[in-house]
């Protein structure tokens, strides 16, 4: 039960208010009065048009719903499609030429190329991890995962054979991104540090630390360190003992798809561990080898240039912060008798907490360009996009911000902002910084648009659909057809298996060659990893060979599966591996209030799982139950099973509740309702459900 205290006709969460007031609005200047009046003025203005924006996707859902029901058992045609689509207002015309205007752009997304961490604000360890994966160790990442080929290392201490295999490739990464002169190997040196590293390009040589030699490729830094009395330097006749690459140049902090945040208690844990980050005093203390160790944010690298100027680099990720979208409520505030929707809350004080940093008021600063950089996920084409920059507008007059301050990320992962993503940028053209693709969310919303179109592919078989190769080239060729290379980042979407980092290394650098220019990962060992590809490959030239992007009608196909004929152990199985990896992320979800963990698939392959990978399992299922390919029978004997397996998978999670022997509690619950009722929900989302059973489950 929230202890609510009232502020200008707002009910807010006493703590909250507290928070806000004391940490936030002090140290700003800022009087409370006045911040609290003119938050209630804005909330009057944008709580009304938040309702009509959800109605009115609502209203498109049910006539498209209805189109499709109309024609059951008639052949798809598209020509009509698009024609109908047209006529109700889905798809709307494209706005004329335009470039974006967005200015004070951190060169990280303006101007570099480099991995992007997604990290769940909750947890703050792992926020600072995140935000210090700038910099990462290539020796360790090699040395800890399956990139190389060699034995994996000896447990029992430093591993000596595997050591040399990791120098070794370490010295052909070194000489494919810093090649020396006439041909010669960076195996072959002696004695860098003091005889100087002979360069094929001697600019790449930029600076000297303590022990170190500074180098930049592609934009991206390489610190080489030396120290030949280290057990790894001993066994380097150039007595290198690491080479830390520049590595995640920008990092997410998400109160959106990767937490369990259904409360003021969940909010205000995001938002104080958020203020910590900008601040510059996040830390957190945890057991480690049966000692204590304390996290801290990591300062920044110190060098001097070949002119013999001091400079720094910074030791941490840019900053970016990820507010929800438009749908949910919040009961940390309440406004005329409601809980406010929690997207106005985030944009209020995720920016007042940005403002922070545009004061000079934090340790180290965030951004050097004045900007605050917040990712808005689940938007539904252009109105909403407006909205979006309608909001930001209103909180930077709120908080007496220089207008776009705060910068936006349009996540391209819903159908409506695919279909017409210029009109969505042109809606934010002079604060935009980033478009992105993400697979699972848009073909969880490619599902429910079209659910009474007819049953759909199985989830591997969508991978190959027409409509999913338009939406990864449009995405980036109308990113570059409306200026954004230079000035914002386009961004491709999340490498799920933290534990193949070899199968990575193979195949993400296909992101960089379809014009990327960052991409999303699962560690910071992953980042440091993937920045290897960004030496290999100078994606703002290969953005200028890009093909010519598909049209919007492969955008718009139906992943329908017309004239096939699953058998049924391929029925089952699909429907096993869709209910396998639905409990394995909701038992955690609800039982634990963890929103983005490794979770066991149905092969035991660990993968990183949000809401995302949720939506489409449950969509998928609900498609499938509503055109008879499975029964309710068949999705209940499958649950089940794959409840004990589940059951079985966290057997050793001492804080882990069986589902086999709860049927009736929380979580299989919450699992057989985002089924169930999969089709009903609004755009197909699993928050409503999934924030009802967690909020049962924390009420005891």
């Amino acid at each position: 039960m929230n202890d609510y205290t009232t502020r200008a006709g707002i009910e807010v969460d006493t703590a909250l208010a507290e928070f806000l007031e004391s940490e936030v609005l002090a140290p700003l200047g800022r009087d409370a009065g006045e911040f609290w009046s003119g938050c209630a003025e804005l909330l009057g203005a944008f709580v009304p048009r938040n309702r009509a924006l959800l109605a009115r996707r609502e209203e498109l859902q049910t006539r498209i719903d209805d189109w499709h029901r109309e024609r059951v058992g008639q052949p798809h045609d598209a020509a009509s499609y698009r024609a109908f689509l047209t006529e109700i207002g889905y798809l709307v015309p494209e706005p004329g030429a335009f470039t974006i205007g967005t200015e004070n752009v951190d060169p990280e997304i303006a101007t570099m190329a480099g991995p992007q961490l997604v990290v769940p604000i909750l947890n703050a360890r792992f926020l600072l991890n995140a935000a210090n994966a700038r910099w990462g160790s290539l020796y360790d990442a090699f040395y800890g995962t399956d990139t190389l080929d060699a034995p994996p290392a000896l447990p029992g201490g430093y591993d000596e054979l595997r050591g040399q295999a990791v120098i070794a490739e370490a010295r052909r990464f070194l000489d494919q991104a810093l090649p020396l002169a006439e041909g010669a190997r960076w195996a072959k040196l002696v004695a860098p540090l003091d005889d100087g590293v002979p360069l094929a390009d001697p600019g790449q040589l930029v600076g000297r630390g303590e022990n170190a030699l500074l180098f930049r490729n592609n934009g991206l830094h390489i610190e080489v360190q030396f120290d030949p009395a280290s057990p790894v330097g001993q066994q380097d006749k150039a007595g290198i003992s690491d080479v830390l690459l520049e590595a995640a140049l920008t990092t997410i902090a998400d109160l959106e798809d990767s937490v369990a945040a259904v409360d003021a208690d969940d909010k205000l844990l995001g938002y104080r561990n958020w203020l910590g980050v900008i601040r510059g005093d996040l830390e957190e203390s945890f057991a480690k080898g049966g000692n204590t160790v304390t996290r801290q944010l990591a300062d920044d690298h110190r060098y001097t240039d070949p002119q013999g100027q001091d400079f720094a680099l910074p030791g941490r990720s840019l900053m970016f912060v990820r507010n929800v979208g438009h749908l949910m409520t919040n009961p940390a505030m309440r406004f005329a008798g409601e809980n406010i929707p929690e997207g106005l809350m985030d944009a209020i004080v995720t920016g007042a907490i940005g403002a922070l940093d545009v004061a000079g008021k934090t340790r180290f600063g965030n951004s050097r360009s004045g900007s605050i950089y917040i990712v808005k996920p689940k938007m539904h084409g252009p109105e909403e996009c407006a909205f979006t920059d309608d909001l930001f507008d209103a909180v930077e007059d709120l908080l007496g911000l220089p207008r776009h301050t705060m910068k936006v990320g349009v996540m391209d992962e819903e159908r409506r902002t695919s279909a017409n993503l210029a009109s969505c940028i042109h809606a934010v053209k002079d604060r935009i910084v980033f478009i992105n693709t993400g697979f699972l969310d848009r073909t969880g919303d490619e599902i429910h648009t079209s659910m009474q179109a007819g049953a759909m592919l199985r989830k591997g078989a969508m991978k190959d659909s027409p409509w999913l190769k338009a939406y990864e080239a449009r995405n980036v060729g109308i990113g570059l057809r409306h200026g954004l290379s230079g000035r914002a980042q386009i961004g491709k979407g999340m490498w799920a298996a933290p534990d193949l980092m070899g199968k990575m290394m193979l195949e993400k650098i296909g992101h960089l060659r379809a014009g990327a220019n960052t991409a999303w990962v699962p560690s910071p060992t992953a980042a440091t990893l993937h920045a290897i590809h960004y030496h290999r490959e100078d994606v703002f030239e290969l953005q200028q060979g890009l093909a010519e992007m598909p049209g919007l009608d492969d955008l718009l196909t139906i992943p329908l599966a017309e004239g096939v004929n699953w058998s049924e152990d391929e029925i089952r199985d699909e429907l096993d591996n869709n209910c396998q990896g639905l409990l394995g992320y909701v038992v955690r979800w609800i039982d634990q209030g963890v929103g983005c963990s490794k979770v066991p698939d149905i092969d035991d392959v660990g993968l990183m799982e949000d809401r995302a990978t949720l939506r489409i399992s449950s969509q998928h299922i609900a498609n499938w139950l509503l055109h008879g390919v499975v029964s309710e029978e068949q999705v209940m004997d499958s649950l089940r099973r794959m409840a004990a397996k589940v059951d079985e998978q966290n057997a050793r999670d001492p804080s882990y509740e069986a589902l086999l022997a709860n049927e009736d509690g929380a979580a299989f619950s919450a699992a057989k309702a985002l089924i169930f009722e999969g089709a009903a929900q609004p755009s197909g989302y699993t928050e409503p459900l999934l924030h009802a059973w967690r909020a049962r489950k924390k009420s005891g």
